[in-house]
């Protein structure tokens, strides 16, 4: 296979480097990623909350076209792996005080995404929890499904915006540990 001249396997990105050099453009598309997603879940809100959307058709703006988004426990798994690997990935690059909010963002997504196996386990097994209609997570048991993830959007989301400002904004004890370009020149 032809490569690039200038592309040899010396620069395939390397966990190193996405905490490294390509950090703060990793942490950018991960920013994207999670406010699409937490977009979603506020469509939603509001379909069923303003505009008062029976539950069933309140799909958020991309489960309108796509209907199968909605009720596709593979997909909400998948993205829920899929911010758990995120948060894996670019834990490296945080230090201090950042890396302290990103591990309680890490923590919470754990258990969202454990919330997430649960109810596709049910899904492929057909043996819901606690013999329910259709599959419940745990904390569903309490609280709607809707209303649980706009509440587990909201706490993952928090403290992962906590950590990423006070990582673009470091103490000097925190600056002299970053292997990466995130922080912010002084002065600004």
């Amino acid at each position: 296979m032809a490569t690039h001249p200038a592309w040899t396997h010396h620069d395939a990105l390397r966990p190193a480097q996405l905490n490294g050099r390509y950090h703060r453009a990793a942490l950018g598309f991960f920013l994207v990623v999670v406010v699409a997603h937490w977009a979603e879940h506020l469509a939603q809100a509001v379909q069923i909350y303003v505009l008062d959307w029976p539950i069933p058709q309140a799909r958020g703006v991309l489960g309108i076209p796509f209907p199968w988004l909605v009720k596709s426990e593979w997909m909400h798994y998948g993205y829920a792996l899929v911010m758990l690997a995120g948060f894996l990935l670019l834990r490296k690059g945080f230090t201090g005080r950042a890396r302290t909010w990103w591990n309680i963002a890490l923590g919470i997504q754990t258990w969202h995404h454990l919330e997430h196996f649960l109810l596709l386990t049910q899904a492929l097994t057909g043996n819901n929890l606690l013999g329910r209609p259709v599959p419940t997570s745990i904390i569903q048991l309490l609280v709607p499904r809707v209303e649980l993830h706009l509440f587990y959007n909201a706490v993952v989301f928090a403290p992962m915006v906590v950590a990423m400002i006070l990582h673009r904004r470091p103490r000097e004890s925190e600056r002299t540990g970053m292997n990466c370009s995130c922080a912010l020149a002084y002065g600004r």
